[in-house]
Formats: structure tokens, C-alpha cells, sequence
């Protein structure tokens, strides 16, 4: 985008207090790291204490890639931690309900997605953007966040992909690596994900700025 999108004004606060705010309000969530860059701890901790968020206990380094940077967090919770959400803070519109329905839902079968189908036509296309081919949307689904499971089923999960060397773009990868099941969760409502300027506008408007 050419800024930094989480600490980029969306109705008047960054991004990502907004995704803390729903966390925060959620009454299932009981403890929050924040992962970061190394160099802006003392930025997120002022931000923090302005919002006055009570939940995020602990401020940890951030990986090279995105894995890495959940697996920093994963081990930084306490072995007592029964159920673990993943979210990326970009993602400001999540409502504390969905939010309740997937700890729950991770209760029950042990790893939950929020998602959504896919209703466009899906083209393959080659390097010089030529369509090459058609992809059948038929039961394909757009992951969300958060993906919420038990947390030492996410924790064995990461464990071997980041012992194999390997790397994942969503927990749901490293879930299913490891053999477990995972199940969808059905989300109606707007959900973006802020990657380009146009979402950031498009935040605006749907939150009333």
C-alpha cells in the first residue's frame, strides 16, 4: 500500500486497535500477544495504553515470514492455554460475536476457520496474464480469520512444519499437514482484509467514516 496498513487511520484509530477492540469485547477471550515488528514495541505499547486494552499481555518479535511469526506467538502462551485464535490485524471488521461463535465452535471439533464461498468465476492465468484455464468454484471456500483450534494441536502442527523447514500461509495448512480435520465457519457479514487502498476506503464507508 505504501504505509504501514495497521497503524494506518481508519475511523479515526489505527487498524489494528480496531481488531483489539474486538477481541477485547469478546468475553471468551481471556489473553492477547500482540506479534510485531522488533523495533515498534514502544509504539504499539503507546497505543495500547491510549486505547486503554486490557487483554494483550504480551508484545513478540515477529519472524521473517508470516508462520514464523505465529509460531514466535504460539510459544509464548502459557502450556495451559486450552484454545488458541489466530487473526491478522488487518482484518478490522470482525465482530466479537463471529469471534465467540469460532472459540466455541474450536471447543467442540477442535479447528475452525471463518470463511466464506467463493461466488466469482475463477480464471488460471499464465505470466503475461493470458487465461490459460478455468477453475471450478464448486465447494471452494476463502479462508479467513480468525482460525481458532486447540492450541496443542495448532502448537504440534507448527512444531513439525517449522522443524521441516517448511512453511504455510495459514494455520488451516499446518492443521491439515498434521492429519487433523478442520471445519468452516460461515461468515454473512464483510470481513476484509486491508491490502489495498481501495479496502481501507471501502472500511470506511461500511463503518459509517
Amino acid at each position: 500500500m505504501g504505509f504501514d496498513k495497521l497503524t494506518a487511520s481508519l475511523c479515526g484509530k489505527p487498524i489494528v486497535i480496531h481488531s483489539l477492540d474486538r477481541f477485547e469485547e469478546c468475553d471468551l477471550i481471556d489473553e492477547i500477544a500482540l506479534v510485531i515488528r522488533s523495533d515498534r514495541h514502544e509504539e504499539f505499547q503507546q497505543m495500547i495504553r491510549k486505547s486503554g486494552h486490557k487483554k494483550v499481555r504480551w508484545l513478540v518479535d515477529g519472524g521473517k515470514e508470516r508462520h514464523l511469526s505465529v509460531w514466535n506467538g504460539l510459544r509464548q502462551l502459557p502450556s495451559e492455554t486450552r484454545i488458541v485464535a489466530v487473526h491478522d490485524a488487518a482484518r478490522p471488521m470482525v465482530s466479537s460475536e463471529l469471534i465467540g461463535r469460532a472459540v466455541q465452535m474450536a471447543e467442540e471439533c477442535g479447528a475452525v476457520s471463518v470463511a466464506a464461498p467463493i461466488v466469482e468465476t475463477l480464471k488460471k492465468a499464465d505470466t503475461n496474464r493470458a487465461v490459460v484455464a478455468s477453475i471450478d468454484r464448486e465447494g471452494v471456500w476463502g479462508m479467513q480469520t480468525p482460525q481458532v483450534f486447540r492450541f496443542d494441536w495448532l502448537l504440534d502442527a507448527y512444531q513439525r512444519i517449522v522443524g521441516a523447514g517448511q512453511s504455510v500461509t495459514d494455520e488451516v495448512s499446518a492443521v491439515q499437514a498434521a492429519g487433523r480435520p478442520v471445519r468452516l465457519l460461515f461468515n454473512p457479514d464483510w470481513n476484509i482484509k486491508i491490502t489495498f487502498q481501495r479496502d481501507l476506503d471501502l472500511a470506511e464507508r461500511l463503518m459509517g467514516g
